[in-house]
This record gives structure tokens, C-alpha cells and sequence, in this order.
């Protein structure tokens, strides 16, 4: 049967990096392509300590089905912590529970967006976002990041221009792909625009608590007083992320809205997960944990760069994280990057094309996304000296 699909996904594609963990099963390769979070990162007996206690405590309450704006002790956890922690949340915002940072994506677009709709977002920009809003009929507009975020004065030419301008889409804080953070100044002034023109701010921010060097700098959402911004949580790069728990944390309407699609998506994110979560933050707390993680990246990342510094030619660049898991390094301008990309997989090295990042598939890209908190630093010493030598013929 030729199945005829609907006009919606009919132009998706894999994602890129989805297709490049199928061929990870050389152990030879080391891959610089992960997203994921370190495995060492995960506080496996104390889950399990906790997994116990809660199947002796609640074994029908973490087996049952739950609500689906999310358990009630996380949510008040999750609430809390904005809070006190990152001054994020007003009396007008409400929380719900997610399937992990990219089901609150794909909800929010599902309630804002129409068909033809436009959303701006970064360029480069995260694939998952991406798709989420291809597949829902958007048309992207994206705007370059920079080393310290997109121009304001770029975004408000879109905003002045384009009427179905629906949501405005940023990863502010170690940005995925770039590894870039946008300053304080361009934070208001995208705020500022955003309310000049009605339209809301999607700020997700999956990284922001893996700073492990520099200063803190306040979230979009924390700036919000007309509950404009929409900001969007997950546990999976601080806890696990194959418990796929996130959240977002919006004005009262637009969650109450997300609350009902999301019924017709999974009915609520997984009980059990959420009570373990939940219980690893009131018997653990989440401070020292998160401490530990980005010892381990600061290492890692600072290794890669020393490495790059060394193994790299001075034409080659490359971006020089304070946190998060990626950095992004890009070639001359005219680098046949195809066979740049298939050199290194030759000599048992992944990396993620910087294309898959692009909201425009049209748009050349001259660069790539090397991770950080996967490899050992072991690896990342052998991987990137093997990088050098590839790029030494280009």
C-alpha cells in the first residue's frame, strides 16, 4: 500500500542525530554527536533506594493513572524552586508536568500555532524544536545568534513586517547548538519587544542550571510581568533523561489550554517517574547533585577546548561554553562539509552536521556540534587529535 501522508509531516525528516546513534555500535567511534547526559551524572542507588521505598509506600498510587497537569508534590517543587531559586514565576503563572522539555514544546505550539503561522526562532536552533513547529505547519524565520544572542533590532524588523508572527522561540542560556548565552541587555530588549507586539516567548531552558563557570544571568521569564513568557523546564540533563519529566511554567490560561491538548497526547507524564522525582528532591535536594554534574562537564569542556586549541588549525572556530554539554565549531566559508563530516566518520569520529540545526534546509551551514558531556577525556584527547589531523587537508 503507498500510504499518502498528511501535508503536515510529509517534508519531516529524521533527525539527524537520531540517524547517527544507529551507527554507534562500533566501539571504535567516538562520538562527539551526543546530546545526552553524562551516565556518571546519574544518582543510580540512590534512585533505586528511593524506587524501593516508593513501591513499599504508594504501590498504587505510582502504578495508577494520574493528572494530567502533573503530580501535585512536584508541582509544588517545581514552583518552589523557580521561585526561590531563579525568582521565575508570578501569582498569574501555573505549572503542568511534561513528557520530558520536548512534549512542552510541541504543546505550546500545538495551542499558538496555525497553519502558515510564523515563528522566530535562533539560528542555529535546537532540531526537536524545529520539527515540533514543521510539523505543525509554522513557517520558521530565524535569526542568527551571534556571540551573545540574536539582534533585537533584527527581530523587531520581523515583528513590524509580519503579521502571523505567532511565538518567539529562544534557548537563552548555553544554547543548543552554539553553546552561546545571550546577555541581560538583549534579554530585555527581546522582552521589550515581545510585548510591544504581542507576541509570546517560548524560553527553554534544559541547561541553565549547568553554569560551571561565570555568573548567572537572570532568565527572560523572571523579567515577566504580563505573563508573556512561557518558559519551559526539564530534569532530564540534571536527574535523568530517560525518566522524561519536564514542565513549563506560564500564565494560568495558556497552561489550562495546554492542560487539554496534552489529554489527547498521553493523558499525563509518567506516575511513577514523577513520584521518584519528587522523592529524590525532598530527600536529596537538587543543589549538590547538580554541583557534582558540572564538575564533571567543566573538566570535560575545558579539556576539549585545550585539546582544540592544540590539534585545530587557527582557521577553524569555535565557540567557548560557561555551561550546558555543546560546543559549535565552524569551518571556512566553501568547506565541502559533506565530505568533512563523512572524513571524520571514516576515521571513527561523529559529530552532528551543523545543517540539522538550520530553520531555513536551504541555508548552507560551514559548521558542526561537538559534545562534551559524553566522552571521557580519554577520548576526547584521542578523538579531537584525530579531528586535527582530518582538518589539517582542509
Amino acid at each position: 500500500m503507498e500510504f499518502k501522508f498528511s501535508n503536515k509531516v510529509e517534508p519531516l525528516k529524521p533527525s539527524a542525530i537520531r540517524e547517527i546513534f544507529k551507527s554507534l555500535t562500533n566501539p571504535n567511534v567516538i562520538s562527539f554527536a551526543a546530546g545526552n547526559p553524562s551516565p556518571l551524572s546519574f544518582p543510580v542507588e540512590k534512585l533505586q533506594v528511593l524506587a524501593n521505598q516508593i513501591f513499599e509506600e504508594s504501590p498504587a498510587a505510582s502504578l495508577q493513572y494520574g493528572i494530567t497537569e502533573g503530580y501535585m508534590p512536584l508541582r509544588r517543587q517545581v514552583e518552589e524552586r523557580l521561585r526561590s531559586k531563579f525568582n521565575t514565576g508570578r501569582d498569574f503563572d501555573d505549572t503542568i508536568i511534561t513528557s520530558g522539555g520536548q512534549q512542552g514544546i510541541d504543546l505550546v505550539a500545538k495551542v499558538l500555532c496555525n497553519e502558515g503561522d510564523t515563528v522566530v526562532c535562533e539560528t542555529p536552533s535546537f532540531i526537536g524544536a524545529l520539527n515540533a513547529f514543521r510539523s505543525h505547519g509554522a513557517v520558521l524565520k530565524g535569526l542568527d545568534v551571534g556571540e551573545d544572542g540574536i539582534n533585537p533590532d533584527e527581530l523587531e524588523a520581523i515583528l513590524k513586517t509580519d503579521k502571523r508572527v505567532k511565538l518567539i522561540y529562544l534557548i537563552p542560556t548555553f544554547q543548543n547548538p552554539a553553546g552561546i548565552t545571550m546577555s541581560l541587555e538583549k534579554r530585555k530588549a527581546v522582552l521589550d519587544l515581545a510585548k510591544k507586539y504581542q507576541v509570546p516567548i517560548l524560553e527553554d531552558n534544559p541547561y541553565g542550571e549547568l553554569r560551571f563557570s561565570g555568573e548567572n544571568i537572570p532568565t527572560i521569564k523572571s523579567m515577566d510581568d504580563e505573563g508573556i513568557v512561557v518558559y519551559s523546564g526539564s530534569f532530564s540533563k540534571v536527574l535523568s533523561a530517560g525518566m522524561r519529566i519536564g514542565f513549563l511554567c506560564g500564565h494560568s490560561e495558556l497552561i489550562g489550554k495546554v492542560a487539554v491538548v496534552k489529554q489527547t497526547n498521553d493523558v499525563h507524564t509518567n506516575q511513577f517517574f514523577q513520584m521518584l522525582c519528587s522523592k529524590f528532591i525532598d530527600t536529596y535536594g537538587l543543589d549538590e547533585h547538580i554541583k557534582g554534574i558540572c564538575d564533571l562537564y567543566r573538566e570535560n569542556c575545558r579539556t576539549m577546548i585545550s585539546e582544540m586549541e592544540k590539534n585545530f588549525p587557527d582557521k577553524v572556530k569555535f565557540t567557548r561554553p560557561d555551561g550546558g554539554l555543546f560546543l559549535w565549531c565552524t569551518m571556512p566559508d566553501g568547506t565541502d562539509m559533506k565530505k568533512l563530516i563523512a572524513d571524520f566518520v571514516a576515521n571513527d569520529i561523529a559529530v552532528v552536521p551543523g545543517s540539522t540545526f538550520m530553520p531555513d534546509l536551504n541555508r548552507m551551514c560551514y559548521s558542526f556540534r561537538m559534545n562534551y558531556s559524553m566522552p571521557t577525556k580519554q577520548q576526547i584527547v584521542k578523538g579531537v587529535e584525530i579531528m586535527g589531523n582530518v582538518l589539517k587537508n582542509y
